[in-house]
């Protein structure tokens, strides 16, 4: 498991010890890498993490600016966990309705657009860095339900504290132990041959 633990150290974490930027600027460029990782392994589309990241950049920015520095974290990570969820329902709403309608033409003949499914494929980050344990360990990720996925990216891969999380995820101190400690579960059953 060390090379997993090799990438997602190099990835996805962030530097412990770090002071927190003075300037939002400075806090939202060392948010932006990690935001884009999380966003990514949430809705696997590449634009769509794009622009979740980007709506809750710029959402801190609009509504947050006066709050203290210490705040910025869990309530940036919160806009974005809510951000991530609003474009899953779309994504279902969208496909759902597009598969009612299931393309043809409409009242004036013109040709009705077709909604296909997102590529499942290796995307072109993972090709870029060939790292097998890292697709391995994201596909594992993108597995676990949605609030223990959150729980786990926000505790783990981000190091937010346990109340931190809570506020970011809207709930209980003891909801997000209990989520954590499911992921991780379901993480160590699925993730055997890397021990």
């Amino acid at each position: 498991m060390n090379s997993v633990s090799a990438v997602f150290e190099a990835e996805l974490l962030a530097p412990q010890g770090q002071a927190v930027p003075a300037s939002l600027d400075a806090f939202l460029a060392s948010m932006e890498r990690r935001a884009f990782r999380m966003a990514e392994l949430h809705l696997v589309n590449r634009e769509d993490a794009l622009d979740a990241v980007q709506d809750a950049m710029l959402r801190l920015v609009k509504h947050y600016r006066g709050k203290p520095v210490e705040e910025w974290t869990p309530l940036f990570w919160g806009i974005l966990r809510r951000r991530i969820v609003d474009l899953q329902r779309r994504r279902k709403v969208r496909s759902i309705v597009v598969g009612w309608l299931g393309g043809g033409h409409d009242d004036d003949g013109d040709e009705l657009p077709v909604w296909e499914p997102a590529d499942t494929g290796p995307d072109p980050l993972e090709k870029l860095h060939g790292e097998q344990s890292y697709a391995d360990v994201a596909a594992a990720v993108r597995r676990l339900p949605q609030r223990q996925r959150e729980a786990f990216t926000l505790r783990v891969l981000e190091g937010l504290d346990v109340a931190e999380t809570a506020h970011a995820m809207g709930c209980s101190e003891g909801s997000v132990k209990t989520h954590l400690s499911r992921a991780m579960q379901h993480l160590r059953e699925h993730l055997e041959a890397w021990r």
